[in-house]
């Protein structure tokens, strides 16, 4: 009687799961596992961008509070190679798509650090770019994609607030001669924009807030 009882409790929980399936939907995705993300970024992640995901280097990204989706994004192209970074790529290759959600996840859950803009005669440059572009030579403006804050669009665009500039110069340069291709219109953007255009708009976000 009790083996009968189990047999009809399981088969009233898998019933929905089947029934989605047989409908063409995807059962439900497994929710991110914050202990496991937390272990995982200790062993993997937290030499080089810190403990809470503030890196100090500044080279390394700060990926305290950024938008899990963007980064479960990055892990999987890096993996793939469609980013090209050597050790990244060496990193991501050890983790399963399971690793970087929860690695994702739990980064995503820590407070971002402020950071401060350096250089005063930049600032300003870097502030008009960021907020308006360069209209006459179709240079988008950065808020219209990251937003005014620099807070990002979850799923979409990530956050750039509080970013080291060292690691904003990096990406743009990368982004402009080619040697990072995973986003299209990034490609568009750095590639109309000067050296003194790239440092000015990094020092702006690095202490935008």
């Amino acid at each position: 009687m009790k083996l009968l009882a189990s047999l009809l409790t399981a088969a009233a929980l898998a019933a929905p799961v089947f029934s989605a399936v047989a409908a063409g939907e995807a059962p439900p995705a497994a929710k991110p596992d914050l202990v496991k993300g937390e272990a995982s970024f200790a062993a993997v992640c937290a030499a080089c961008h810190a403990a809470d995901g503030n890196s100090t280097i500044t080279v390394n990204p700060k990926l305290a509070q950024q938008h899990p989706e963007y980064l479960v994004k990055q892990l999987q192209e890096f993996k793939s190679g469609k980013r090209n970074n050597a050790v990244m790529k060496g990193f991501a290759a050890m983790l399963s798509d399971e690793d970087m959600k929860n690695i994702a996840y739990w980064v995503a859950s820590k407070p971002a650090k402020t950071g401060f803009a350096k250089d005063k005669d930049l600032v300003a440059m870097g502030e008009r770019i960021y907020r308006g572009g360069v209209p006459d030579r179709n240079i988008a403006a950065c808020a219209g994609c990251h937003s005014p804050n620099g807070a990002g669009i979850p799923a979409q665009y990530p956050r750039l607030s509080g970013q080291h500039a060292d690691y904003t110069v990096a990406q743009l340069n990368t982004f402009r001669d080619g040697t990072r291709a995973n986003s299209v219109q990034m490609t568009q953007v750095a590639a109309k924009l000067n050296d003194k255009e790239i440092k000015a708009v990094a020092d702006y976000i690095a202490g935008l807030r």
